[in-house]
């Protein structure tokens, strides 16, 4: 029993050296891609490194521990470098994504929290589609493709999702550049920011309830393509665990 405990510990290391590695890998392939790109990339990372590093350590000097707030500066300023790496990263895979049928729902489908995605509720031959999303906000449909035909999938699913969920709030949300409506890079800042009108069990149960409607009429429309640059998210998700 022990020899067999001792060699489940050592696969289960040799498991997670393996993961980091990818990890890594994966990373430094992002990297790359991203620097080929963005010719600010270097310099800003750099920069930021810099500027933080430096003004820890001086504001060290002020009780001269200066040294001792090195290494202190050291770190921020790596972790400052590693926050605009990120951040360039996502800029660079939301502008390849927009525009792109199914954009939306891949951007719905990399949010954080308790939301229930539907994607491609309606749609047309077009690949305009409507997606709904359920949360604490209530339901949102979010609407991606030409306005004109958009617009009247969206009148449909709400009528139709109205009849399910009651006095629950329903938001309708548009993808685009024009007024009125809300760019993709924006997307999950504006979800985020939806106010909260329902408790954790109450979007369970109304996915419960919606979850009929849908097995009643089958998806609208397959799945829209993965937009180009959208495997940056597994980047993403090892840059989070870092």
């Amino acid at each position: 029993m022990a020899n067999q405990d001792k060699a489940a510990k050592k696969a289960a290391k040799k498991e997670r050296r393996a993961a980091f590695r990818g990890r890594i890998g994966q990373i430094w392939q992002a990297f790359q891609m991203q620097r080929r790109e963005d010719r600010l990339l270097l310099p800003l990372m750099i920069g930021i490194f810099l500027v933080v590093a430096v003004a820890v350590f001086f504001i060290g000097m002020i009780w001269n521990l200066h040294w001792a707030f090195l290494p202190v500066g050291i770190a921020l300023g790596l972790l400052g470098a590693v926050i605009i790496f990120g951040r360039r990263v996502q800029a660079t895979v939301y502008r390849k994504a927009d525009g792109q049928p199914g954009a939306a729902g891949w951007a719905l489908e990399n949010m954080r929290g308790n939301w229930k995605l539907s994607q491609a509720v309606a749609g047309t031959a077009q690949l305009d589609a409507v997606h709904r999303v359920i949360g604490r906000p209530g339901i949102v449909l979010v609407g991606e493709g030409a306005p004109s035909r958009v617009k009247s999938l969206m009148a449909q699913e709400k009528k139709r999702v109205a009849r399910l969920v009651g006095e629950t709030p329903i938001y309708e949300i548009m993808i685009g550049g024009e007024e009125g409506q809300v760019p993709l890079s924006k997307l999950q800042t504006h979800m985020m920011k939806l106010p909260r009108n329902i408790n954790a069990g109450q979007v369970d149960s109304l996915e419960n309830r919606l979850s009929a409607l849908a097995s009643s009429r089958g998806n609208a429309m397959p799945k829209g393509p993965m937009p180009q640059g959208a495997k940056m998210r597994n980047v993403q998700r090892a840059m989070r665990r870092r």
